[in-house]
C-alpha cells in the first residue's frame, strides 16, 4: 500500500496556513525580496487549471502613480457602494479600512486570458467560466504561500474590472479577476475583521454539508465529526484546534 499522506508536522502546517490566512488591509513598508515574491508566484502558477490552460497572468505594480490612480478609483467606488446600506450600516461600512493599496509595497493584478490555448479547451465546453475558477485557485495558492512566508495579502474587490483594465492597458480578451495588495502586515489578526465586529456571523460547518441532495443533512459519523469540529472551533476558525491523528 502506498502512503501518500504528509507527515503530521507537514499536514499541520498546511492546515495552519489555511486557518491563519487573513485579508490584510494595513501593511508595513518593508520590501519583499524578489526571490520570495518569485516563490509565491510559482505557488500560484502550480495551481490546477481547466484543460491545463494556465490562463493567468500576474501584473506586479510598484509604481506609486499607478497605485494612486487605482486607489482613487477604489475610493470613488467605496463611497458609491455605501449608498446601498441603511444609515447605521452605512456608517459602520464607511468606518472600515477595506484596502491597503498605497500602504502595501506591491500591488498585484491577476488576470485570466480567456483565449489561451483556445477556442477548444478541455473542460470548458459546458462550463465556460472554468478558466475564471482556475484563476481563483491560483490566487488561493498565492495567498496561502504568502501566509507561510509571513506576508499578507488583501483582495480589493471594491472596483470595476473594466476601469482597472483601462488603467493597466489590459487587452479586451483578458479579464481582471483579482486586484491584490501584498506586503508584510502590521499584524495577522486573530479573527477576520468583519467577523470580529459582528458584520456577519460565522456559519457552523455542520449546517453547510448536505448528503446526496440539497438540504439533506449529513448523516452518521460524518455529521458527528462535523459537530465535533464546530464545537472545537467555536466561533473562531483562526485557532488551530483540529486533531491530526
Amino acid at each position: 500500500m502506498v502512503i501518500n499522506e504528509f507527515p503530521p508536522e507537514w499536514r499541520r502546517g498546511v492546515y495552519q496556513a489555511i486557518a491563519l490566512r487573513r485579508d490584510i488591509r494595513a501593511f508595513r513598508p518593508d520590501p519583499i525580496a524578489p526571490k520570495t515574491l518569485a516563490r509565491i508566484l510559482a505557488a500560484a502558477h502550480q495551481a490546477g487549471s481547466v484543460g491545463f490552460s494556465q490562463p493567468w497572468n500576474f501584473i506586479v505594480i510598484d509604481d506609486p502613480d499607478t497605485k494612486r490612480r487605482i486607489r482613487d478609483h477604489v475610493e470613488t467606488e467605496r463611497l458609491r457602494a455605501a449608498d446601498g446600506f441603511s444609515d447605521k450600516r452605512k456608517a459602520q461600512y464607511l468606518s472600515f479600512k477595506l484596502e491597503g493599496i498605497l500602504d502595501a509595497p506591491l500591488n498585484l493584478c491577476v488576470t485570466c486570458d480567456r483565449t489561451r490555448f483556445g477556442p477548444a479547451v478541455i473542460g470548458r465546453n459546458t462550463v465556460k467560466d472554468a478558466d475564471i475558477y482556475s484563476t481563483c485557485v491560483a490566487i488561493q495558492n498565492l495567498w496561502l504561500a504568502a501566509r507561510a512566508e509571513g506576508i499578507g495579502v488583501g483582495w480589493v474587490s471594491i472596483l470595476r474590472p473594466e476601469a482597472v483594465a483601462a488603467l493597466l492597458a489590459i487587452p479586451e480578451h483578458v479579464t481582471v479577476v483579482g486586484y491584490m495588495c501584498i506586503g508584510y502586515p502590521v499584524e495577522f489578526a486573530e479573527r477576520p475583521l468583519l467577523e470580529k465586529v459582528g458584520w456577519l456571523p460565522r456559519l457552523p460547518l455542520s449546517r453547510l454539508v448536505f448528503s446526496n441532495r440539497w438540504n439533506r443533512s449529513a448523516i452518521n459519523e460524518l455529521a458527528s465529526e462535523l459537530r465535533d469540529i464546530d464545537e472545537a472551533l467555536g466561533a473562531d476558525y483562526s485557532k488551530d484546534r483540529l486533531a491530526f491523528e
